[in-house]
């Protein structure tokens, strides 16, 4: 069997999940790491068997058998992990957000296509079974027409200290977490056109740790008079919420990720698909079982590592990336005048906290 032969740039928590995700897809090989800490990215290296490792990733993008990479570093530096690896002609996989503002966004799309290779975005919502489940009974009809679609994270912070330093990141909670409800929203609407962003947002409990906001309710209007809001939190106690909701016309469908193994659904014209099996730390918590598989990460990996090996479309795409974060964008000017926002937004500003700080 040909497989696809794989570069990850990082060794930190997502790298973890990219690594246990590609183990699982037999078309993957993970041959090498990059991390800029030896004693951290050997110890990486050798947890998951894989051969190489370097503390500078331009020496891994020199391996001429070496694919794709993945990216799993700070925002600050996606753009220019992206470009080099394009210049090494590597396809690449970029953790979301897809980078610090619209100008690397746009250089990172131009380098990936003067190479010839592909810029995949990686948002793993679009590949969650439950949501996956969700949008078949969005597109089956089984809702009816849809006019209002949620979607929720909160927790109370996140799990790498950088998060909070707004000139790596970039922005906060909105930033970090709004992207996934952006693309969520998008994909399972099929892509339909935005057309403005209204945000409200604040720095709640963690002023003493970051200039990022943590709290945001952002509402999203799409083409065709569909609103969406999302609720995105790293002021939440009492352990992690992550959830979506879909109202249409004739029904209505809840998909909490951290509870059960089934959708609530309401339908008031049926659906026509077998009946799914139902599967069944500090504080309280929902613990998740198979959490990298329930999240959509390995199948996102393999989806990925396909479109390399047979020159197919990525479902998420470098331009999608883009389009979350001209939203970010819009979001926190909006959180910042008080108005909503139409798109296209254009800005010259160097990271999306710039508009509200």
């Amino acid at each position: 069997m040909k497989t696809v032969k794989i570069g990850l740039i990082g060794s930190q928590f997502v790298s973890t999940i990219h690594a246990e995700s590609l183990k699982r897809i037999a078309a993957a090989e993970i041959i090498a790491v990059a991390s800029k800490t030896e004693a951290h990215v050997r110890e990486f290296a050798q947890h998951h068997q894989i051969p190489h490792y370097f503390t500078d990733y331009r020496k891994l993008l020199e391996m001429d058998e070496v694919d794709m990479i993945v990216i799993g570093v700070p925002n600050d530096l996606h753009a220019q992990v992206t470009i080099d690896a394009a210049d090494a002609s590597k396809h690449v996989v970029c953790e979301k957000p897809l980078c610090m503002n619209l100008q690397e966004a746009d250089m990172m799309i131009e380098a990936c296509k003067k190479a010839n290779v592909k810029l995949m975005y990686a948002e793993e919502l679009c590949f969650t079974p439950k949501y996956v489940r969700l949008k078949q009974l969005v597109d089956e009809g089984a809702l009816g027409d849809i006019y209002l679609v949620k979607q929720s994270e909160k927790h109370d912070g996140p799990h790498s200290p950088w998060f909070w330093d707004v000139e790596r990141s970039g922005g906060g909670v909105t930033l970090d977490m709004g992207c996934h409800a952006f693309e969520f929203f998008r994909w399972i609407l099929g892509k339909p056109k935005v057309e403005s962003v209204y945000a409200d947002m604040g720095i709640y409990v963690h002023s003493d740790k970051t200039e990022g906001d943590d709290n945001s309710l952002i509402i999203v209007k799409f083409d065709g008079g569909i609103t969406a809001l999302a609720e995105e939190s790293w002021a939440k106690k009492g352990g992690m919420d992550d959830r979506a909701e879909v109202y249409g016309s004739e029904g209505v469908a809840y998909a909490n990720l951290l509870m059960g193994n089934a959708i609530l659904t309401y339908s008031g014209v049926g659906y026509g698909y077998a009946v799914e099996k139902a599967g069944q730390t500090t504080g309280w918590s929902f613990t998740i079982y198979e959490e990298a598989w329930n999240y959509g990460f390995p199948q996102e990996m393999e989806h990925f590592v396909d479109c390399i090996l047979h020159d197919k479309e990525p479902l998420e795409t470098g331009e999608d990336g883009r389009v979350v974060l001209e939203m970010i964008f819009a979001a926190y000017q909006s959180a910042a005048t008080g108005q909503k926002v139409t798109l296209p937004f254009k800005t010259q500003a160097p990271k999306p906290i710039e508009l509200w700080r």
